[in-house]
Formats: C-alpha cells, sequence, structure tokens
C-alpha cells in the first residue's frame, strides 16, 4: 500500500532550545524536520534535501545570517521561508521580505501559532488560501493566523487568536462561555470554564478601545463580538 511522505520542513537556529521546541511541535503536527545550528549548516541542509516544504530562519546566526541564506535558497528555489527576529522594527522586517522571506515571527512566540503559520505558507504555496475578514480597522487572516488592529499586528495567543475568530465569525450573536469553551477547547477539555474569562479578559486588553467598543459581555449569560 502506497504511503504518502511526511512534509519537511528545515529549521535553523543557533539555539538548540529552539530548534527542539519547533521541531518538538512539527513533528507532533505531523512534519518531519531537519535542524541546522548556523548558516552555514543551513545551506548544506537546503541543498541536501530537496523536498522541503518549508524554512524557518533565525536572522541572528553564526556566519552566513538569516538574510543572506534566504538570499541564496531563493537564488534555485521558491520554497516558503519563515524568518525569526528578536527585532520588530520595520528595518528587519523590511530586509526579511527583500531577502526573499514570505513570513516573520517575532520572538518570544507561540510554538502553536508559528505551526499555523508554517501551515498557511505551505497551503498560500499550494494555491489554498482564505481571504482575510475586514471591518473597521480590524483585519484578520484565518490563512495566516494573523490579526490586524489598524495595520499593526496584534500579538495573539493561538487561543486568543480563536476566540476572536469564533466571536468575529458569529458576530452579534450571545455566545455562551461553554460554547466558547467546547469550539476552542474542545469538547474533552477538562478545566473550568473561568479560562475563558480570563482569555477574553487578555484579549479585550490587546485589542485596546477597539475591544471595549466592540467586544460586549453580556452579564449571565457570556460574550457577543459586535460590528
Amino acid at each position: 500500500m502506497f504511503k504518502m511522505s511526511k512534509k519537511k520542513i528545515l529549521i535553523a537556529d543557533d539555539e538548540a532550545r529552539i530548534t527542539d521546541l519547533i521541531s518538538d511541535y512539527l513533528t507532533a503536527a505531523g512534519y518531519e524536520t531537519v535542524v541546522a545550528g548556523d548558516g552555514n549548516a543551513a545551506l548544506e541542509a537546503f541543498r541536501q534535501n530537496k523536498d522541503l516544504s518549508a524554512v524557518i530562519l533565525d536572522i541572528m546566526m553564526p556566519g552566513p545570517d538569516g538574510w543572506q541564506v534566504c538570499k541564496e535558497i531563493r537564488k534555485t528555489s521558491a520554497v516558503p521561508v519563515l524568518m525569526l527576529t528578536a527585532r520588530a522594527e520595520e528595518f528587519d522586517q523590511l530586509m526579511g521580505f527583500e531577502s526573499g522571506a514570505d513570513d516573520y515571527v517575532t520572538k518570544p512566540f507561540s510554538p502553536a501559532v508559528l505551526v499555523k503559520r508554517i501551515e498557511a505558507l505551505i497551503r498560500r504555496a499550494n494555491g489554498k488560501v482564505v481571504p482575510a475578514e475586514k471591518q473597521e480597522g480590524l483585519v484578520i487572516n484565518k490563512d495566516s493566523y494573523v490579526a490586524y488592529l489598524d495595520g499593526k499586528v496584534l500579538e495573539l495567543t493561538l487561543k486568543e487568536f480563536e476566540i476572536l475568530v469564533y466571536l468575529t465569525d458569529n458576530k452579534s450573536h450571545v455566545l455562551t462561555r461553554d460554547q466558547i469553551l467546547n469550539a476552542v477547547w474542545g469538547y474533552d477539555y477538562e478545566g473550568d470554564v473561568r479560562t475563558v474569562d480570563s482569555h477574553v479578559a487578555r484579549l479585550r486588553i490587546k485589542l485596546g478601545n477597539y475591544g471595549n467598543n466592540h467586544l460586549k459581555t453580556v452579564y449571565g449569560m457570556g460574550y457577543k463580538f459586535e460590528w
């Protein structure tokens, strides 16, 4: 019987704890990983693995840095590249995109969100894209698991993002805490519904005035999102 091979991801970072963490999450999601600890090792791993589905590059690596490695990769391949950076300045972002990168994630990051971003890049490379939703300054890109408010990236955890999506997908409808818990955490989650309250509270803080105006608490029932 024919067995499909796992998609392979190259991870390049000089911090072993970072590569181990990302590798563990990607492996759990069904991917095969190849790890490199510096720029030269990353380029060699890229040359030795022609079947890569995506590449994750840390910018500040010994040897050729992430920008240089990405530029070398782009000479022969259009494989999706995600950059890891400890600096969120616009210069870093522009340099990453100018080098041919497809996306970037700022450290510290949620490994679960990073996996979703990688999956989105792979889908996009295969021509499967989910359109972004836009409303009054809020843009939610379900494909890349990124939300923007007034043009700025909202630094949301995976659960906060999923709550935002669930609420906006059911805008103007009151959703109980149990409904949100089951939709976001799953029916087998053994925690308390109060975790919904704490996540919604943090989400509202990150949304600022927009959250105060649109993310409403319906006392005794739950929450709703009003456009």
